[in-house]
């Protein structure tokens, strides 16, 4: 039988049915992107619910904190008790047509219950696409151990590279480790579904946070393995650029990021010193480099007579990067973030909008983060579940409901 041809007007993931067993950040932020382009995102909580639900405030008028919202938007949710074997049946029901299935629990989880990909699921639902997120992967010296973004951040070095001398290491500000390896996790399943496109089965995805911090050192690691020199911390400079670092200017601090000789160039003309262009210590990258000192102290004395908009302005439009220090309210009062559609708001829920943008399947953040079990009689109706079969589950506690 000849299956309909989705309406990708939707997304350009319509028609993708994904049961997503994570919780707290990078599974659900996974999700919520295939979700973000139309797939069918099923969340599955435990009773307890995901804990980002408590991790406030703030809360919203739901008294559902801000954090879950952030990552679980177009998703349709249900409660469903997985340690007990009437609980794994449903999964299992609601898995017959799915092609995607999310989970980050401890390794060795979905194996005790039945559930694992090679021994009990591959063969069963052939076409399945299995992504495994975890701290540390099953095996190996780490193994099995929980992972949590701010601990990986300090293991895989990246603590070492951020902050000043001063302030010693320092973690990054937004959980980067986390939020990459959601991109990862992604990107593993859009792989994995072009994969089958050709084959017709699905496969085991597994990323790792431990992976994705050690991958995100990128140039440190390389510039470590060139020289044998471990980085340092540089605040917010860059170890291989300058002048590429933040600077005060009259009423605020602006970052300066010249990448080249011709940036520099047109900055000190814009400036009003072109004396700079003739001084032997600032003539390349690399003469800038080894005179750091010297030159941020002739950039603050000269930046502290414009205003940071103005001069951002004005460096942007002569090719310059440049940009103002702004706060999170700042950032998103900027006239582009409209233009760009990237502060939204739909069925009341207010968030930052969809990074990525396609032309023909162009997506949108339809649906609100589900309230806790909300839909879990339509979506086990859907399954094949009559009423009083779902009734059952509710008074055994199986499945939490709100009618």
């Amino acid at each position: 039988m000849t299956m309909p041809t989705p309406d990708l007007t939707r997304g350009a993931m319509t028609g993708l049915k994904v049961v997503d067993l994570s919780r707290v950040l990078a599974g659900p932020l996974c999700t919520q992107m295939l979700a973000d382009h139309g797939a069918d995102v099923i969340k599955i909580e435990p009773p307890s619910g995901d804990e980002t639900r408590g991790l406030g405030p703030p809360f919203d008028e739901n008294g559902q904190a801000a954090y879950f919202g952030a990552v679980n938007r177009g998703k349709r949710g249900m409660a469903l008790d997985l340690s007990r074997a009437e609980g794994r049946a449903v999964l299992e029901a609601l898995l017959k047509d799915a092609d995607v299935l999310v989970e980050n629990f401890l390794p060795g989880t979905m194996e005790r219950w039945g559930l694992g990909y090679e021994a009990d699921l591959s063969a069963r639902f052939p076409r399945l696409i299995y992504c495994s997120i975890s701290g540390f992967g099953a095996d190996g010296p780490l193994g099995g151990l929980p992972g949590y973004d701010a601990v990986l951040q300090a293991m895989c070095g990246l603590m070492s590279i951020n902050g000043t001398q001063d302030s010693g290491a320092t973690r990054v500000g937004v959980p980067i480790v986390d939020y990459v390896t959601g991109y990862n996790a992604l990107t593993g399943v859009l792989l994995a579904l072009a994969a089958r496109e050709r084959s017709g089965r699905g496969q085991r995805v597994e990323v790792t946070l431990f992976d994705t911090a050690l991958a995100l050192l990128v140039r440190h690691a390389a510039n470590w393995i060139c020289s044998g020199n471990a980085p340092g911390r540089l605040g917010s400079a860059h170890p291989n650029i300058a002048p590429y670092d933040k600077f005060a200017a009259a009423d605020g601090e602006i970052f300066l990021g010249i990448l080249n000789d011709g940036q520099f160039r047109r900055f000190c003309q814009k400036v009003g010193r072109g004396d700079l262009l003739d001084d032997p210590r600032f003539r390349s990258n690399a003469d800038r480099l080894r005179h750091v000192a010297a030159l941020r102290a002739e950039l603050e004395r000269t930046l502290a007579a414009f205003k940071s908009d103005d001069l951002c302005r004005d460096l942007m439009r002569a090719g310059v990067p440049a940009g103002a220090v702004n706060t999170v309210p700042q950032a998103f009062a900027q006239a582009h973030v409209a233009h760009r559609d990237m502060l939204i708001e739909r069925d009341g829920h207010r968030a930052p909008g969809l990074p990525v943008k396609l032309a023909q399947t162009p997506g949108d953040a339809t649906r609100r983060p589900p309230r806790f079990g909300e839909h879990a009689q339509e979506i086990l109706t859907e399954a094949g579940f009559d009423q009083a079969a779902i009734d059952g589950l509710i008074a055994a506690g199986i499945i939490t409901s709100q009618k």
